[in-house]
């Protein structure tokens, strides 16, 4: 990968050359989040808004010259990943009173959603060999569904409460599923420990350096949907910090290409029960572990992995952190899916949820140019909204049923 010029940790700043270290600084240990870096210069040769113009495949390998992956390599992915839409939202435009207001729904991919943008890299990377991950559900099951197409074993680790939906997934295709009795931290953990002992390619995110450049084609990808004019602020559903820092490197790297002009601001959108990174933006920077408890299980994380570059990527960008409450992310959710048909996870409705916190407090206009990125699907959360979607209707059936209909209808009109 000679477009790739060095890995620098974000906590002590030093550099590694591809070939010294496969996942986190050795000398900070995990949390050592390496930063992937490039020669623009050989980039810009291979990579243009021109080059895309020529270019037919709509999937985030169109990216390819600014993803870590050798130029030489022949990629023909199983399945299609990214190019996913980007809404305009009009009714919700009009609700809100925003003129320009737009919904990044990533549940689109192969998985139901976001995480399959790196997952991919990871089994391309992995070269044949296993792979595993720790997760609440989506990054698992992005790495379940990506390894069996490519016919990989896959081994991954959830809290004991993972989501149903998410674990039968997982089974499904055909992933060996270790049920931690702890939290997400602890599977994390023990995660990293069976990678060494049996010489597994590990996909955690916030520990395997080259996965955030996978997520960062969501925000090359928005760049070029909105015809490089970038938004104000793009508002982005945050757990371990991954998501906003791949989307921040799009920007990053298109900025640096002289594609756009400026990077959008970066908002972290937390659950009130999981909001390590939002209180590190409000204070020192430095990432605390707090406990985890919300709903939104996609975004429930204790201790941050890749909460340094996070921090450090929001900060650099002008944004900043807010947190929802359970009750905000639910209601969020349902309204979301009845003014734009877009049934997100919790964790995906979480940034609608902060848009209109901000929205409230003034802290974002209501002309400003918005980005809401939905992270995965609604239909792997069921059990955490059936008892606010509302209830059904019984009736009987034939000529009382018709009139039972009536009834009801005259009465919704009255």
């Amino acid at each position: 990968m000679n477009h790739v010029t060095d890995l620098q940790c974000v906590l002590c700043g030093t550099s590694y050359s591809v070939e010294e270290v496969a996942y986190s600084c050795p000398a900070c240990g995990p949390l050592g989040v390496l930063e992937v870096h490039y020669d623009y210069e050989q980039v810009a040769r291979q990579f243009s808004r021109e080059s895309l113009l020529t270019n037919h495949d709509m999937t985030m390998w169109r990216y390819r010259a600014l993803l870590p992956i050798s130029y030489s390599l022949n990629i023909v992915p199983p399945l299609a990943i990214g190019g996913t839409p980007l809404y305009a939202v009009e009714r919700l435009r009009v609700k809100l009173g925003m003129t320009h207001l737009w919904l990044k729904d990533d549940s689109r991919n192969p998985s139901a959603s976001l995480k399959d943008r790196a997952s991919i890299i990871a089994v391309m990377r992995a070269e044949g060999k296993t792979v595993a991950c720790a997760s609440t559900g989506n990054a698992a099951s992005s790495l379940a569904v990506q390894a069996a197409a490519q016919g990989l074993p896959c081994y991954i680790f959830v809290p004991h409460n993972a989501p149903r939906a998410k674990i039968v997934q997982l089974l499904m295709c055909g992933a060996t599923v270790f049920a931690v009795q702890g939290s997400y931290d602890d599977a994390f953990d023990l995660c990293i420990e069976a990678c060494n002992a049996f010489g597994w390619y590990n996909r955690n995110t916030g520990y395997n350096p080259y996965l955030v450049e996978g997520k960062k084609t969501v925000g090359l990808e928005i760049a070029e949907q909105l015809n490089w004019e970038v938004p104000d602020s793009v508002l982005v559903p945050t757990g371990d910090g991954c998501i906003i820092s791949g989307a921040y490197r799009g920007f990053e790297d298109l900025y640096r290409l002289g594609m756009i002009e400026r990077i959008p601001r970066m908002i972290a959108v937390q659950a009130e029960g999981s909001p390590a990174i939002a209180r590190a933006l409000e204070g020192d920077g430095v990432v605390r572990q707090y406990p985890a408890q919300t709903v939104a299980d996609g975004i429930s994380v204790g201790l941050p992995r890749n909460g340094a570059m996070a921090v450090k990527h929001i900060r650099a960008s002008g944004g900043y952190g807010v947190t929802v409450t359970d009750e905000q992310i639910l209601s969020a959710e349902k309204e979301l899916a009845r003014q734009t048909g877009v049934f997100a996870e919790p964790s995906g409705a979480a940034s609608y949820a902060g848009l209109l916190r901000l929205l409230d407090e003034g802290k974002i206009a209501r002309d400003e140019r918005v980005v809401l990125l939905v992270t995965g699907s609604g239909l792997k959360s069921i059990d955490a909204v059936i008892g606010t979607a509302g209830s059904v209707v019984p009736i009987e059936k034939g000529v009382e049923g018709m009139e039972m209909v009536s009834s009801i209808v005259r009465q919704g009109y009255t």
